[in-house]
């Protein structure tokens, strides 16, 4: 396409921005875009919709079709509305958990998303501030509710943003709701169509009462209690990295008996900035650089970061020559796999009924590790959803007890 044509289409697009469907401020925004004799920003905003693919929305914050904002969220929150309102005609009251992470906008994301919701009939239960997005999957089967969204964009730079839909076995959806789901966004066509007006009547705030459940579940998965016993003085250096496990993920770690906890106070400040690192991801060493150096200044025994929803973890320890040094995501699904299997083994907890999954990018040696313990291994496609699949396929019939992926998780 010529580039002329290119920015007459993309013209013609923003245009309709211009009108009193959209707020002062995106107009005010679209219209300096218009008048700015550089185009650049006018066509990376405008040259397509931003797609709401089988992961959700992801993509960088502003105004324009192709950006997040409270239209495309909105957008995504219609569509999944009228997904749902069609397939649950037979229950009385639909309901959905909403939650979001630490980034900028994510709170007005999850708010708007919450009145949409709501303006559609569904019962909405909205936490209160951030939250992990584990303890969102786990709130949609505690609440028993059909669906959920999470405002985040897991570890990706600042200047991102995303929505992530869940079903109601507190995974990422799959088929046949992913593309259901993707077929009545793609037929919202206006902002007019977004019912953004809410209704506070179905619009519940969650909070501690579902952190202490989620706690308390989180405790039960504990295999040998007597060994946190033994070394629960061990120095722990955490960091949420800016981001939402500093909510829960101390309070976790000293639940199970752990009494020697350290923070990294600068990381400790909630920001969607994340003005102490360039990226926030675990999987990145220069993200850990602060704890280590703090572990270093405490002689700390183990390192721990997540990642801003704090669905992956990083890890760092000392090797033999006391060098701290990086456990990539396939080292630390190997080490918990082999602690899980050797303390059932232990403990005569295996009855030949168990199983583990992992994805196909993950590496070979944790299925010989389920190998020599007589431990079914399950492959899937990469992403925790398949995972949570392969659980919700056996689910009653088989005991779970492990899984992950080379991604950190």
């Amino acid at each position: 396409m010529e580039n002329q044509e290119l920015i007459k289409q993309v013209t013609e697009k923003a245009e309709k921005w211009l009108s009193p469907a959209y707020d002062a401020e995106t107009q005010a925004e679209v219209k300096k875009m218009l008048e700015n004799e550089d185009k650049t920003e006018l066509i990376e905003s405008f040259y397509k919709d931003l797609e709401f693919g089988t992961g959700g929305l992801r993509g960088i914050m502003g105004s324009g079709s192709n950006r997040m904002n409270i239209y495309t969220v909105g957008g995504a929150t219609q569509g999944l509305s009228n997904y749902l309102n069609k397939n649950f005609k037979e229950l009385k009251q639909i309901s959905v958990v909403v939650g979001h992470d630490c980034r900028n906008n994510s709170r007005k994301f999850a708010e708007i998303s919450a009145n949409i919701f709501s303006a559609n009939g569904i019962k909405v239960y909205l936490f209160e501030a951030l939250r992990p997005t584990p303890e969102i999957s786990f709130a949609i089967r505690h609440l028993g509710c059909q669906s959920g969204i999470v405002i985040t964009a897991s570890h990706n730079p600042k200047e991102y943003n995303g929505y992530k839909a869940y079903w109601d076995d507190g995974a990422q959806v799959l088929a046949p709701h992913d593309t259901g789901i993707i077929e009545e966004v793609e037929r919202i066509s206006s902002a007019a169509e977004i019912k953004f007006e809410g209704n506070p009547d179905l619009i519940e705030i969650i909070g501690e009462n579902i952190d202490s459940a989620f706690l308390d579940m989180v405790k039960t998965v504990s295999i040998a209690p007597d060994v946190i016993k033994r070394h629960h003085d061990m120095k722990i250096v955490y960091t949420p990295i800016h981001g939402t496990g500093i909510t829960l993920i101390p309070r976790a770690l000293k639940s199970w008996g752990f009494t020697n906890v350290i923070d990294v106070p600068e990381q400790n400040v909630i920001s969607g900035d994340f003005p102490t690192v360039k990226s926030p991801n675990p999987e990145e060493p220069a993200a850990l650089s602060m704890a280590i150096d703090k572990a270093k200044e405490m002689d700390a025994d183990l390192v721990m970061a997540s990642d801003p929803d704090a669905d992956r973890v990083g890890i760092s320890c000392k090797n033999d020559k006391g060098e701290w040094v990086l456990i990539n995501g396939n080292q630390t699904c190997m080490m918990y796999l082999y602690y899980i299997l050797t303390q059932y083994r232990a403990l005569g907890k295996i009855t030949g009924n168990e199983f583990c999954v992992k994805t196909i990018v993950t590496t070979e040696l944790i299925k010989k590790i389920a190998d020599k313990n007589n431990i079914e291994m399950l492959d899937c496609y990469t992403g925790f959803k398949w995972i949570a699949r392969e659980i919700r396929l056996n689910e009653g019939k088989k005991k779970y007890i492990g899984g992950g992926e080379e991604s950190y998780g």
